[in-house]
């Protein structure tokens, strides 16, 4: 659906023009049919990789192919549904309004563009509001139309900036089950979140962008393999008895909630497991602290700080 080969992006910035590479050679591509995460830090531009996909800004370098055209071939936009980060609509129309207006634009008319309407406005539930001008919406309430006025072509290709801004939990879950609901339907989905638990929840492939460049691409399972786990340990018993038993590991212990818990390196679990059998402490949990999207994100970030 989408391959992007060796993308640069210069920007010329200030009085004097300096130029400053914002995308450095970004290469990935997204397979049809799947939910494609594009994850980084604020900066590291993702939103500039989504505009040069979309043809709104001009690539310095690189290739890109999008549904076997160039990204130049105006055709194919038609095709495309799009959620900017911050979505901006005139402040005076009404949601109904907003989305007869896209509607047309992508020539859909009368009936069938009513009705696409109403199962729109009932999806992202924005029904009640949808004679309401948007310069009353909240910000939640903006993104709930903006995901509306990207579907409502029907779009083979749905590209997602940030589609969990400004939305309370209920909001979250539901637009997550809108995009599965797409899927379902053989639809492809690029997004990119700072919801790290939401891209893990959704996406079958992921590619971490640093300072412009793609450093890891894979299914998360994949990704989550090559993290190294911290690992908690709650127990119940006498804090003396514990450190008796792991005095010769590498171990921290601290109190917490009425519990002794432990931390240690995966590399010695299984010693851990076997010292606290010795001792007179009741094991209440065990969990890993970093095997999580979110873990390799911190990773990644302080190698390249």
């Amino acid at each position: 659906m989408l391959e992007v080969n060796n993308l640069i992006k210069n920007f010329k910035t200030g009085f004097l023009g300096k130029e400053v590479t914002v995308l450095r050679g970004v290469s990935f591509c997204v397979e049809s049919g799947e939910i494609f995460g594009f994850v980084g830090p604020n900066g590291a531009g993702k939103t500039t990789t989504f505009k040069c996909i979309l043809g709104f800004a001009l690539k310095s370098g690189g290739t890109i192919n999008l549904m076997g055209e160039t990204n130049g071939k105006v055709g194919i936009k038609s095709r495309i549904g799009y959620l900017p980060e911050n979505p901006y609509f005139y402040d005076y129309l009404t949601g109904e309004e907003l989305l007869r207006y896209m509607g047309e634009l992508h020539g859909i008319k009368g009936k069938a563009l009513e009705d696409k309407m109403d199962v729109l406005l009932s999806k992202v539930n924005m029904s009640h509001a949808r004679k309401v001008q948007l310069r009353k919406y909240s910000k939640g309430m903006l993104q709930r139309i903006g995901i509306a006025q990207a579907l409502i072509n029907d779009p083979e290709f749905i590209i997602l900036d940030e589609p969990m801004s400004g939305l309370d939990p209920i909001g979250r879950r539901e637009i997550k089950d809108l995009i599965l609901e797409e899927k379902a339907k053989g639809k492809t989905i690029l997004l990119s979140s700072h919801m790290l638990s939401d891209v893990e929840a959704l996406c079958d492939r992921v590619a971490l962008l640093m300072s412009g460049r793609v450093v890891r691409t894979g299914t998360i399972g994949e990704l989550l393999n090559e993290i190294h786990t911290d690992y908690e340990l709650f127990l119940e018993g006498s804090g003396d008895d514990i450190q008796e038993h792991v005095r010769d590991l590498s171990v921290e212990l601290e109190e917490r909630a009425g519990y002794l818990v432990l931390k240690f390196d995966e590399d010695i679990k299984a010693r851990v497991l076997e010292a606290i059998m010795k001792s007179s402490a009741e094991i209440v949990s065990l969990h890993p602290m970093r095997k999580s999207l979110e873990g390799l994100f911190v990773e990644e970030a302080s190698k390249n700080e």
